[in-house]
């Protein structure tokens, strides 16, 4: 049996309340403080569930919070029951097996990622991996183990994006794809755009990458050799997220509802690649996600 996990954890970065919810997956939650968490939906979905049967306690547990404000680490950590505030992201080092790096930044996860990298610890750094195929390259050549970085969008793993195998025999071979999310393409684009890759295997080679943007709308064609996406990201004009599959036989569109269970999975995941040393995502996948960020920003 697999040894429970120390981990630590990063944050925070606009709009994003990974802190809260990945930590509270692992350690369950405190009602009465997580009840302030800045992001209502969170204890919404938490009270939902049953701690610690439905947690991730059995693999690890978050010890060691690091945030830029010792006012925000405390919250989170009396949020999720987190036994150390560090001032410092590095005095982690020696003290925990591996790092969540919960910020959705992607221009900032070198900085934030290098000294766990350099220490030879075990990485989740949450989407974009990085918004430039250089910053990627940089945090995959310093690693001691080419095992040691997991990065994706949770949304991966969102089984509602998925098609079933009935599903794919009902509209048959997938041609075109069209994706719909909120937001902005740097720190979104990847919610919509990982799920289709990961399901299209058979796309062929990348073939271009046209971003057109007007207002709020960032609107990103993506064209590989057997099919083709059409991004859509419609800032601050209200938008459930979305993907339309187009195949030869027919059409279904497949919507996001559950952000706990996609969450969860992939905190598994990252669990499982530590504990098998196995690289459960491919790299040449990451890297082709990031050239398609990069390529599509304007």
């Amino acid at each position: 049996m697999a040894k429970q996990l120390k981990l630590g954890i990063i944050g925070m970065s606009e709009g994003n309340g990974h802190p809260y919810s990945w930590s509270a997956i692992f350690n369950g939650y405190n009602t009465k403080f997580m009840k302030d968490c800045p992001f209502p939906v969170i204890p919404e979905y938490l009270s939902q569930r049953k701690f610690p049967n439905d947690g991730l306690s059995h693999l690890g547990q978050v010890t060691h919070i690091w945030t830029q404000e010792i006012k925000t680490s405390t919250h989170i950590a009396s949020s999720s029951y987190i036994e150390h505030v560090v001032e410092r992201k590095e005095d982690m080092i020696g003290h925990v097996d591996a790092i969540l790096l919960a910020r959705d930044d992607g221009q900032n996860h070198v900085e934030l990622a290098l000294p766990f990298i350099e220490a030879g610890l075990p990485l989740f750094i949450d989407k974009p991996f990085a918004l430039t195929i250089q910053d990627a390259r940089i945090m995959l050549k310093a690693q001691i183990s080419e095992k040691q970085i997991f990065s994706c969008s949770s949304l991966r793993y969102a089984q509602e994006l998925q098609l079933n195998e009935n599903e794919k025999k009902d509209i048959g071979e997938i041609i075109y794809v069209e994706g719909n999310v909120m937001k902005y393409w740097e720190t979104y684009g990847i919610h919509i755009l990982e799920p289709i890759v990961a399901q299209l295997p058979n796309r062929g080679r990348l073939l271009s990458i046209t971003p057109i943007k007007m207002d709020d709308m960032h609107v990103v064609v993506i064209k590989w050799e057997n099919c083709m996406a059409n991004l859509k990201i419609t800032g601050k004009i209200s938008s459930s997220l979305n993907l339309k599959f187009f195949g030869t036989k027919g059409s279904i569109i497949k919507e996001f509802s559950n952000s706990f269970d996609c969450f969860k999975t992939s905190l598994e995941t990252f669990t499982t690649q530590i504990n098998n040393q196995t690289q459960i995502i491919p790299r040449n996948e990451t890297l082709e996600l990031v050239n398609i960020i990069e390529q599509g920003r304007l």
